[in-house]
């Protein structure tokens, strides 16, 4: 395996969690909010001094330095706020590597300052930026937030081919759930800080969720 994570906990946040994830892979966290997605994450990529191991081509991505973290992994967080008065094109370059700036339509946007675009815009910046130096691993937190339908779509399509061109494998935490059945090789689903099952077909699913699949589309349970 590729990644492998054993225990991994934060205080209050996130419980004995273990994956394992194979170079080729994109495996979509998915869960109600608070459920330890972004916590999970967190933990992979060292923010908040998770307990627990971690293991990225045998080596934990925990322990890199500066200069070799970028390739190892690359982290987006949900936040989309970006108030620093940079040029697109100059956040990009910090990520390091070309990017993906013709693949994410971004070239009448390198010139303007990220604070004064659009919230999908800057959203496709940092995209751009995460994809920049090629990581091994991409850590993705719902990088479809705030982007219009045809952009999520793409967006996804876009980290499926991205992962597919090497050993390189990614974990999206997302809460379309028809999208991570679309383009996720697996499905985690957390609960309670906690992976509480693999895949969207099941009885966890209604009391997880609190959601069911009723003539091909998501429904409240019925009472």
């Amino acid at each position: 395996m590729m990644l492998t994570a054993s225990g991994l906990s934060l205080p209050g946040r996130l419980h004995d969690a273990s994956l394992a994830v194979a170079a080729g892979e994109l495996v979509a966290l998915v869960g109600p909010n608070g459920s330890g997605k972004t916590s999970l994450l967190h933990a992979l990529a060292g923010i908040g001094g998770a307990g627990g191991t971690v293991s990225l081509n045998g080596v934990d991505p925990r322990m890199f330095g500066p200069a070799a973290r970028p390739g190892a992994f690359t982290y987006l967080p949900a936040s989309r706020d970006l108030p620093w008065p940079l040029l697109a094109r100059d956040l990009i370059a910090l990520g390091g590597g070309g990017g993906a700036v013709e693949g994410l339509e971004l070239e009448e946007l390198l010139d303007r300052r990220v604070d004064t675009l659009s919230t999908g815009e800057r959203g496709r910046v940092l995209i751009a930026r995460a994809l920049a130096p090629k990581p091994d691993l991409l850590l993705l937190d719902e990088p479809t937030a705030n982007l219009d339908p045809l952009w999520q779509l793409r967006l996804m399509a876009l980290i499926r081919a991205e992962i597919a061109r090497g050993d390189r494998a990614a974990l999206v935490a997302i809460h379309d759930l028809d999208a991570a059945q679309r383009f996720a090789d697996r499905i985690l689903v957390m609960d309670k800080g906690r992976i509480a099952a693999e895949g969207l077909d099941g009885p966890h699913v209604a009391a997880i969720f609190g959601i069911e699949r009723v003539d091909g589309r998501w429904q409240p349970v019925a009472a």
